[in-house]
């Protein structure tokens, strides 16, 4: 005999390592809440439906509640010859109550227990996921409000382009976390669905009421098809898109901050807690915690890959390679709120040397597409007026001079059309001033943005 809740027609048990392998108890603890909380939804509705008498449901709800506060408590001690978290409770249970703990197991299967698990767990995390982008976008706010007319080279290619406000920078990552807000918020509507009841794939012949579990759950429908319910890992596989597709846009900014970081850029100051030194080198300050995000985002790609992979060749309905949908929603959630939490004091605590960008971007060449502009507006083509100041541009970049360094009589060589107003254009601050156009970097319009921003924070 096997001794295994399933070995009834087992005449031989698996060696000890073989159990160890197939167990999920090793992480799927972490269900421990969400696995007692459907059971007690479980054998309420039980008792509802006249499946189970009054008092064995209140000796069996009076056993998970005692287990729940044992696990709020961490006192609860999982063995690993019990597989999983659903028969671990379950031998508990049956070891408070006595026998009566078997019959919680009616009308249902591992296969829709598990299910209402992760679907319970994950509506949980997602809302708190959704909180932990809202507190980094305050912080965005907060150095972007005190940056509005701090001027800043934009780049593209990494080379110097055009003069932008640093806060119009900053406010990039704040919309690219609402879209991934948005994505989050979105996906609860496929989170919210109940399993429960589904049995192992074809329902049951208790006369269960799916719609009431559910409802004592808090799920807001149940799945139409047991097959499709206890099949369904969509909701997990876009919940690890969408932290992937998170952790990217975080990625990028961690690499923004890295560099802005250097003595090569020197945009920036982080606080030295979100800072590591060296143990050789007595002068370093490194900026460890964004280069752990930066890492870190491989991982959660690897996550969403490595369940897609699990799921593109299995036939309905349960296999057990299902099991693999877990460790990597675990590891994904446990990233992107450590990354969240890190991201939002690292930009709380930062220093912006507004000097130093000041300096940047008055010593380069990111005006010239004023100049250009400039004689467009004059009338000259825009083609001729781009060569013309890339021949004046060549000039400087000869004489080791900038644009604003050129005389009257030396801009004039390029063209007749250019007059004094011209020191006027080429100004760094006039020309981030002069873009009004909707979503530009120009300062009333980045103030616009921010308060558009902070509408939508309320």
């Amino acid at each position: 005999m096997s001794g295994k809740a399933w070995g009834g027609r087992f005449q031989k048990s698996a060696e000890a390592w073989v159990d160890e392998f197939g167990a999920s108890i090793g992480f799927d603890q972490q269900l421990v809440t969400e696995d007692i909380e459907g059971s007690i939804a479980h054998v309420t509705m039980l008792g509802e439906c006249g499946i189970l008498k009054a008092d064995e449901v209140e000796a069996i709800k009076g056993g998970l509640e005692q287990l729940k506060i044992k696990a709020d408590n961490n006192e609860l001690e999982f063995q690993v010859e019990n597989e999983d978290i659903h028969l671990n409770l379950e031998k508990m249970l049956t070891d408070l109550v006595g026998p009566v703990g078997g019959k919680l197991h009616t009308g249902r299967s591992r296969n829709d227990q598990v299910a209402t698990d992760m679907h319970l767990f994950l509506k949980k995390r997602v809302v708190e996921v959704i909180a932990l982008i809202e507190s980094l976008q305050d912080a965005i706010i907060a150095q972007a409000e005190d940056n509005v007319e701090t001027l800043a080279p934009g780049y593209t290619h990494l080379q110097r382009a055009q003069p932008i406000s640093f806060a119009h920078h900053l406010m990039t990552y704040f919309w690219m976390l609402e879209r991934d807000k948005q994505r989050f918020t979105e996906s609860v509507k496929r989170i919210d669905i109940s399993p429960l009841g589904a049995g192992a794939l074809a329902g049951t012949t208790f006369p269960i009421d799916r719609e009431l579990s559910a409802k004592l759950l808090g799920f807001s429908t149940v799945y139409q098809n047991s097959i499709d319910a206890v099949s369904d890992r969509d909701f997990i596989v876009e919940f690890l898109s969408n932290g992937a597709l998170m952790m990217a846009h975080l990625s990028r900014f961690a690499e923004e901050i890295i560099l802005w970081s250097t003595d090569e850029f020197k945009f920036i100051d982080l606080d030295d807690s979100f800072s590591t030194g060296s143990s050789i080198m007595p002068q370093k300050k490194n900026p460890d915690m964004a280069e752990l995000i930066r890492g870190k985002a491989g991982r959660t790609y690897g996550n969403l890959m490595g369940l897609l992979t699990v799921l593109k060749g299995i036939p309905l309905a349960y296999n057990k390679d299902m099991q693999e949908d877990k460790e990597g929603m675990f590891d994904t959630l446990h990233t992107i709120v450590g990354a969240l939490k890190i991201f939002e004091g690292m930009v709380r605590t930062m220093t912006v040397n507004k000097n130093v960008l000041h300096t940047a971007v008055h010593n380069d060449f990111s005006n010239a597409t004023e100049l250009a502009d400039y004689l467009a507006a004059k009338g000259m083509p825009f083609r001729e007026a781009h060569e013309v100041t890339g021949k004046l541009v060549f000039t400087c970049i000869k004489r080791g001079i900038y644009l604003l360094d050129l005389t009257l009589a030396d801009m004039k060589e390029g063209s007749d059309l250019i007059e004094e107003d011209v020191y006027e254009v080429l100004a760094p601050e006039a020309a981030v001033k002069r873009r009004h156009s909707l979503g530009g970097t120009g300062f009333d319009q980045v103030k616009i943005q921010l308060d558009k921003a902070k509408a939508l924070r309320k």
